[in-house]
């Protein structure tokens, strides 16, 4: 077709060239506008509490159609009897006559009586705080008439609230996230101790100096760590805009607040050097670890893929087709867990379920949405790092240790909108890591950090957090 010869046919074919160009770039704007106002916690890593009211959430598991509860066969979950050392009182219910003849009974027991049956009783003591008054006495001498003062040691004057209460409302502020306020009702209400607002934070500061040296040992441990899961979440100080970086171990979760959430983040946190194999999710800040030395998290693959199908059209054939893939990978993941097949087995199973994701990627990058193929790209360039879990032991296909970690963190930053000063962060960082690695562990966090404390205003070596088998 031979162009026009007219000018204003000319003209004519540039604005409709031009109109054409600007509704396909507006068609483009709105469905990327649509896409995120459809996001939500299945197709993003949006948490359930941002979805909307009547927001539709996928099932993910069929409904069993059995009534709620424990079902038949499972393992009661009975009253712990505490031992005899816990016990402070025993009452004693003794039988006087037999119930058939009336017989008067022994009131010790005779060979043959059965144990006696028990039921124990918990109740709390009076909890008012022991207070102890330092006094320091005058006495005037009667021969010269001076007056002598015993003056209080300057070790019993530099506190005022002991190492066990201190540290318990430590406990309340970085164990159950209880508001300074509240630490101070608490102080005053349950223990009828008068406490300032300053006082909790300066006990805080305290606290925060006591656990300077586990924390820098716990950093030092997750990054000489083999393996590891990462991960960060936004944080506050004052206002401004911070993040709060986990690195952890199966026994060992560390903590820091740092800038940025960039590659700065994740070098203050791991070093410049990152040593061993690292799980996270796709944010760049980790493309700069080598892809045979990462594990990517494949919860959010989920996410993602759930996110192609929500966009309708080409994307919707590659997002089933991952989320089928999906499946399959956790299918076989459980089955290997849980003693279903061996190691060899698990990677016969998946390397068929690897082979034809590429596939689907391949056809996905070259026909999808622009959006669509520069992930599809994305995770073509992440191969390696899609199934380090199949071939290396000790790694997991998901991040959910982290995010259960760092979850304690987010609740944190949503009552208390995060920290007011950089002290604070200190605080908030050292006693993430110290509550969550005892936690893992299994260790009781009250007496250790009494312990750290009572260490630190005694100037002594704090204890480890470190697991000592």
């Amino acid at each position: 077709m031979s162009e026009p010869v007219c000018q204003g046919c000319r003209e004519r074919d540039a604005v409709i060239a031009a109109l054409q160009q600007q509704i396909n770039a507006l068609t483009a704007r709105v469905q990327e506008l649509e896409a995120r106002l459809n996001q939500n916690s299945s197709n993003s890593s949006r948490p359930p509490s941002t979805d909307l009211p009547g927001t539709a959430r996928p099932a993910t598991k069929k409904p069993s159609g059995r009534a709620p509860g424990g079902q038949p066969g499972h393992s009661a979950c009975l009253r712990t009897r505490l031992p005899a050392e816990r016990v402070q009182r025993v009452l004693r219910y003794l039988p006087s006559h037999c119930d058939r003849c009336q017989t008067v009974l022994p009131t010790e027991p005779q060979p043959g009586d059965p144990e006696p049956s028990w039921h124990q009783v918990a109740e709390l003591p009076p909890l008012a705080a022991v207070v102890t008054e330092h006094q320091g006495h005058s006495r005037t001498c009667p021969g010269c008439g001076h007056v002598s003062h015993a003056a209080i040691p300057a070790a019993v004057r530099a506190h005022s609230i002991g190492p066990r209460l201190a540290a318990t409302l430590s406990y309340f502020r970085g164990c159950h996230l209880v508001s300074t306020r509240g630490v101070e009702e608490i102080c005053e209400t349950v223990f009828e101790v008068p406490i300032a607002l300053g006082s909790v934070v300066h006990l805080e500061g305290q606290m925060t100096q006591a656990l300077a040296a586990p924390h820098a040992e716990a950093v030092e441990a997750v990054r000489q760590a083999d393996y590891k899961h990462v991960d960060e979440t936004s944080w506050k100080e004052r206002g401004r805009r911070r993040w709060l970086w986990l690195a952890a171990t199966s026994t060992v979760a560390a903590f820091l607040i740092c800038l940025r959430r960039g590659r700065q983040g994740l070098t203050a946190l791991l070093g410049a050097v990152i040593r061993g194999t690292i799980c996270t999710d796709r944010w760049s800040a980790y493309a700069g670890h080598s892809v045979y030395h990462r594990q990517v998290c494949w919860a959010h693959l989920k996410r993602d893929f759930q996110k192609c199908v929500d966009h309708g059209g080409e994307a919707a054939r590659v997002g089933r087709a991952g989320l089928r893939v999906v499946e399959e990978v956790f299918d076989a993941w459980h089955l290997f867990r849980g003693g279903g097949c061996t190691r060899a087995e698990l990677i016969e199973r998946v390397e068929p379920v690897a082979a034809r994701l590429r596939r689907w990627l391949e056809q996905g990058q070259r026909c999808a949405p622009a959006k669509v193929a520069a992930f599809c790209g994305n995770l073509l360039e992440l191969v390696p790092a899609l199934w380090k879990f199949v071939v290396c032991e000790g790694v997991e296909p998901t991040n959910n240790h982290a995010e259960r970690l760092l979850r304690r963190g987010v609740l944190w930053r949503k009552r208390s909108f995060g920290s007011q000063s950089a002290a604070g962060c200190r605080f908030v960082e050292r006693m993430l890591t110290a509550v969550q690695t005892l936690r893992l562990q299994k260790r009781p966090v009250l007496a250790w950090l009494m312990e750290a404390l009572t260490a630190h205003r005694n100037h002594l070596p704090a204890p480890s957090l470190l697991p000592t088998d």
